[in-house]
């Protein structure tokens, strides 16, 4: 991996790397438009623990959501391989994706796609209905504090209670891995913390794996990993021996 040796040495235990979400090795993402190339990433390794809580920095452009939407699925990298445990994402074709997706991803966006016609309850079960080994909705929406709310439609919520919706949405199929791209960028700070304490509550009561991109620094403090993106590259990994709560986050 392009990384801060020392750092990630330091603090990193034996145990964390026993146990793997994903791997990767010389990733490479080009995206050509004509004669024009633009190199999104240019020769990535990474090794990310199971159960971890990793936080992705980096200027807008860096590779940051390039490598997000190929660990998720939604992308293939150029060159290079990604396993998720011991499914070699990078070699399967569109259906073998979707279905790893389907079964194994939750995504959160910045904005939260909700159906505006279906109750809180009947968005969750978009997801729950096609799911494997689903959690029933109410309970996904109890996890996120809403049990109180499911009855409502989109437009009877405010904006944090529609994102922590979506984040039910995600975290009930159960996946093995939590995606999330600016899940607080279109909210307040105190609405924001509210929406990473889901996020961590998830982590820690489920062992779902979160990976969050962010142009807020701040955030980085409740990681267990910060991932600093710079020109297609991981320019530095630093693990954190000591996360704090998303209450305790300087916004």
């Amino acid at each position: 991996m392009n990384q801060d040796p020392p750092a990630a040495a330091e603090h990193t235990p034996t145990s964390e790397r026993a146990l793997l979400a994903f791997s990767g090795t010389e990733l490479r993402k080009i995206y050509r438009t004509g004669e024009t190339e633009v190199h999104a990433l240019r020769g990535i390794d990474l090794a990310i623990p199971q159960g971890e809580l990793q936080v992705f920095l980096g200027p807008s452009g860096s590779g940051k959501s390039t490598l997000l939407n190929i660990i998720g699925g939604l992308d293939r990298p150029t060159s290079g391989t990604l396993y998720y445990e011991d499914i070699e994402l990078s070699a399967l074709g569109d259906r073998e994706l979707t279905r790893f997706r389907r079964a194994h991803v939750g995504f959160i966006f910045q904005f939260y796609n909700l159906i505006p016609s279906l109750t809180a309850e009947e968005n969750v079960r978009l997801v729950t209905d096609i799911s494997e080994n689903p959690m029933p909705a109410a309970d996904a929406l109890d996890l996120v504090g809403l049990a109180d709310r499911r009855d409502h439609y989109p437009a009877q919520l405010s904006g944090g209670e529609q994102q922590r919706v979506a984040v039910a949405r995600a975290v009930a199929k159960q996946p093995g891995v939590l995606l999330c791209d600016e899940p607080t960028g279109a909210l307040d700070s105190a609405t924001g913390v509210r929406v990473l304490e889901t996020l961590a509550r998830a982590n820690r009561e489920l062992g779902t794996t979160v990976l969050i991109i962010t142009h807020n620094a701040g955030i980085a403090a409740m990681a267990n990993r910060v991932l600093h993106f710079l020109d297609g590259r991981i320019a530095r990994e630093l693990v954190n021996p000591n996360p704090i709560e998303p209450g305790q986050i300087t916004w």
